[in-house]
């Protein structure tokens, strides 16, 4: 059994829409803009429990932040009990977009995933149409450097999340994200399917459910995805489940703070 591909997407895997159909530069639409008034705190902490199956697996911390017209996030992630005696995961990401364009300007990331340890760093340089990666295994000690072609506007894995709540996420209706992942631009279209109210242990939440999915559907063969967003102006995404061939993995929010 291979741990690394099983347990590392409690934190973010869930969300990378992997074996998406990447889209040419071309045929790509533009990033909706995001409407003023919805998502996008000054300050805010959002920490979530990861539920494995049924077993706890980890603990997730949100950190939002507005710098002027950019919009900070940054994030921990650890794994805990049995999961982490396992394989052991704690996993630090940082991400920025326009809070006007909702254009991703940098996503980083430093994974401690067993023995595997990376750290990388990709910028989007929107003057030159290009996503500059570097990366470099901290185990091995080998580096790589990677330019890919871009559309006018992406956004990135982590900071998709948060775009989505500057969105009006109405039922029945969807908008398309392009998406920038592993050297590929995807392009994903998030759907309102339906409003549920949700019980956790933070509180009692009325949500608006949303599910991404890749234009190709080639998501759906490989599992589904939703996040659920409280239903005000806050959109809050109080809830993410992710349920592939593997195991259902589960966010749920324990604390939410204004700082």
């Amino acid at each position: 059994m291979n741990w690394r591909y099983r347990l590392s997407p409690i934190f973010f895997g869930f969300l990378l829409l992997a074996g998406s159909r990447a889209q040419t530069t071309q045929s790509l639409p533009q990033l909706p803009a995001p409407h003023p008034g919805l998502g996008l705190p000054a300050k805010q902490t959002l920490t979530y429990s990861v539920d494995w199956r049924v077993f706890p697996a980890g603990t997730v911390t949100f950190h939002q932040e507005a710098d002027g017209d950019v919009q900070r996030i940054t994030v921990t992630g650890d794994s805990i009990g049995a999961v982490n005696l396992i394989y052991r995961v704690s996993d630090r990401f940082q991400s920025s977009f326009n809070r006007r364009t909702g254009c991703s300007a940098e996503f980083s990331k430093q994974l401690i995933e067993g023995r595997r340890q990376v750290d990388s760093d990709l910028k989007f340089n929107y003057g030159q149409s290009k996503a500059i990666l570097d990366e470099k295994n901290l185990v091995s000690g080998i580096s790589k450097h990677q330019e890919t072609a871009i559309p006018s506007c992406v956004t990135d894995l982590l900071s998709a999340i948060f775009y989505t709540a500057t969105q009006p996420l109405q039922v029945g209706q969807s908008f398309q994200v392009p998406v920038f992942d592993a050297g590929k631009t995807i392009l994903v279209t998030m759907k309102g399917e339906g409003k549920e109210s949700i019980k956790m242990p933070s509180g009692t939440y009325q949500t608006v459910r949303v599910q991404p999915t890749a234009d190709a559907g080639v998501v759906k063969n490989r599992g589904n995805i939703w996040l659920w967003y409280t239903d005000d102006e806050r959109h809050v995404p109080v809830q993410m489940r992710a349920r592939l061939f593997w195991g259902t993995i589960t966010f749920q929010l324990t604390n939410l703070e204004q700082k």
